[in-house]
């Protein structure tokens, strides 16, 4: 592994790549102050396709925003997910008539804040009927089924096949529904498996963990994730291509066999440089790989792409896709040269094989994101309620969270980074600080609830991102609400507090017993809706926050904490679950 860097500052290499890549390619705009890179030249007329992730992968994702590609990026740093904030930016910088699609990686990071601006961007154009939608790219298969049943397949380097098809479908016009049906079916049969001789180095960290010099990892991810399995000695290429394919092509492997591969079907094989081989190794790993499918499974690639596509910074590894577009246009009832010529299409993006350039130029000028993705939620009714009994109930949750900082701090470093409990500290100050600035004994319900929404916006990890889902869900569910009742009762909330459950598991896969923040969030919603009762519903948070007490957490970055023995004695309850149920709890409190 290289560890040595010219540039020492890992933040500021992101806002450096993004004004040169814009600068070199004058058909792009760039918001800086968010980390969008988008196309100025998108028409509301099309559909969105909107892409992003962590920084490191380049050139995905900012150099493949274009004409038929896609309409906006959005990159957060290295190897973490953009905040909602971000992707909401994005979402502001293409607008469409037809409506949004977001298309991510399947790691949780991505899937909880994108998850979340697409609730965000629901509950802002509910009245516009605009659809919104998240499509997460799942074409690993080292892991099988078994290893990713509860959170999918990791998605790798083949997700800018999907990309690429549904940018160009997007662009001539086809419908929101189409393009979803076209990028799931994409994605569907698609398979990738990669491998590396070591991990890549991020600039400014410490303690990477590093491989002897004769080993390689099989099924390697691209954040430094642990793989299937290390060989060694490492195999020659052919023996070590020889595994590879049969993982992505054998059909009796009855954990890796998502796709079927027939003779005379139309394949796209893409090889992909995580970045850290030589220009000459890739071109040899991608005719090694050639001779191998024609020889061992009968398989000519229709097309083939090889290259840097999504790296890994400077990992010297690669990975193998192949795409099954035979089987993509059967599944679409449409002939294969549609979905051909979707995948040929020119495109003015930069970093797309072969690209055609247009000649555009764009004159602008550093576009500012303030207002692009504030809050409007366009309706003319608001609830109005008891002021002093808003702002109580609101404070008195945010105190009870405060006061419980030093707990869920200490329960955070024994199984996860430590870091629960300043954030949920930063965020229950922030609403406090929106009480006394802007809610200002208002009583109205909207602007409370935009008064929690902002606060958790700036709030990180996955803690942030499972809140700020719930609260959008809610606004929309609110927003829909002023219509049709006179006033906010126990039973409307719980109408509305169901309704924001419902959305946020389809974000998450965690239920009840995985020790998590939904072991309270679920019990309080499905009772609160049941019950319709708020006391009866904090009972239900604080059965489900104790239950966390010794529990083997099956869910989330603490899984990866090594339990001697599987024994749960000595675990402490999960801290965000803990958190929820001191803030409802507050909340409870407060209306006396």
């Amino acid at each position: 592994m290289s560890t040595k860097h010219f540039f020492a500052d890992a933040p500021s290499l992101v806002a450096q790549h993004l004004k040169a890549l814009v600068a070199s390619n004058p058909s792009l705009g760039l918001i800086e102050d968010e980390g969008v890179v988008y196309n100025p030249s998108h028409k509301s007329t099309n559909v969105s396709i909107i892409s992003g992730g962590g920084s490191g992968h380049e050139p995905a994702w900012s150099g493949l925003v274009g004409d038929n590609l896609l309409a906006a990026a959005v990159n957060g740093p290295i190897f973490g997910s953009p905040s909602a904030k971000q992707v909401l930016a994005g979402i502001d910088s293409v607008p469409s008539d037809k409506g949004v699609i977001l298309v991510i990686t399947n790691y949780t990071g991505d899937k909880l804040h994108f998850g979340l601006a697409c609730e965000k961007a629901n509950a802002k154009f509910a009245s516009k009927n605009v659809p919104f939608a998240v499509l997460a790219a799942t074409d690993d298969v080292a892991l099988g089924r078994k290893r990713t049943g509860m959170v999918g397949r990791r998605g790798l380097a083949g997700n800018v096949i999907v990309l690429k098809v549904l940018g160009t479908a997007a662009g001539s016009g086809a419908s929101f529904d189409q393009c979803v049906a076209i990028g799931s079916t994409v994605n569907a049969n698609m398979v990738t498996v990669g491998t590396s001789l070591d991990h890549c180095h991020v600039p400014g960290r410490q303690n990477h963990e590093t491989l002897p010099d004769d080993v390689c990892v099989l099924g390697m991810g691209i954040h430094n994730e642990p793989g299937l399995r290390k060989l060694s000695p490492i195999p020659n290429i052919q023996d070590l291509l020889t595994e590879m394919l049969k993982y992505l092509v054998d059909p009796t492997d009855e954990e890796r066999a998502y796709v079927k591969f027939d003779e005379g079907d139309e394949v796209v094989l893409l090889i992909n440089n995580f970045g850290g081989l030589s220009t000459l190794e890739t071109s040899a790993v991608t005719y090694q790989t050639m001779v191998a499918l024609e020889k061992e499974w009968n398989i000519t690639p229709s097309r083939v792409f090889s290259g840097i596509f999504e790296s890994s910074l400077n990992a010297p590894g690669f990975s193998v896709t192949l795409c099954n577009m035979t089987k993509v246009a059967s599944h679409l009832s449409v002939d294969i040269t549609t979905v051909m010529d979707y995948l040929d299409a020119p495109t003015t993006a930069p970093h797309w094989p072969h690209p055609y350039g247009t000649g555009v130029k764009v004159t602008r000028g550093k576009t500012q994101a303030n207002g692009l993705s504030e809050t409007n939620y366009a309706c003319e009714r608001d609830f109005i309620v008891d002021p002093a009994k808003l702002d109580r109930m609101i404070r008195t949750g945010c105190e009870r969270a405060i006061a419980s900082e030093p707990n869920l701090t200490k329960w955070d470093m024994l199984m996860g980074d430590g870091d629960c409990g300043d954030g949920v500290r930063s965020v229950s100050l922030s609403i406090i600080k929106g009480l006394d600035n802007d809610l200002k004994g208002s009583g109205s319900v909207l602007k409370a609830l935009d008064v929690v929404s902002k606060s958790v916006d700036d709030m990180g990890g996955t803690l942030g991102a499972i809140f700020g889902i719930l609260i959008a869900a809610l606004v929309t569910a609110v927003v829909r609400r002023t219509n049709t009742v006179d006033k906010l009762t126990e039973s409307v909330w719980g109408d509305c507090a169901k309704e924001a459950l419902d959305c946020l598991k389809s974000h998450t896969g965690a239920r009840i017993g995985d020790r998590t923040v939904m072991d309270v969030l679920i019990p309080f919603c499905e009772t609160l809706y049941s019950e319709k009762s708020l006391e009866r519903a904090v009972e239900a948070a604080q059965k489900g926050a104790q239950s966390t007490w010794g529990m083997i957490p099956r869910f989330g970055r603490a899984t990866y904490v090594t339990i001697a023995g599987g024994q749960s004695a000595g675990i402490p309850p999960d801290p965000g679950a803990w958190a929820v149920f001191e803030m409802v709890k507050g909340l409870l409190e407060g209306m006396a």
